[in-house]
């Protein structure tokens, strides 16, 4: 049974490729390989690269552990002229 083959149609792929081998000295499958861990990992990082994503998830899921016909409505506080009680 032959090896697994990875088959990549880019004349520029190619070139970089073997740039890179060249400079390294690796072999251009671990080459591949390395890059497509990288490309994984910061795939997989990106959701933190943006804070304020972090915070849209927590209220979301805050959100689904309130109540139905819960609001934030503080009229037991105020008079019928909207003045504190």
């Amino acid at each position: 049974m032959s090896e697994p083959q990875l088959s990549i149609r880019s004349s520029k792929a190619r070139d970089l490729a073997h740039a890179l081998s060249r400079r390294t000295g690796q072999p251009i499958n671990r080459l591949v390989e390395l890059a497509l861990e990288h490309y994984d990992r910061e795939l997989r990082q990106e959701k933190t690269r943006y804070p304020m994503d972090a915070v849209w998830d927590l209220a979301a899921e805050d959100r689904r552990n309130i109540p139905p016909g819960t609001t934030s409505a503080h009229d037991e506080f105020y008079d019928e002229n909207g003045l504190p009680i």
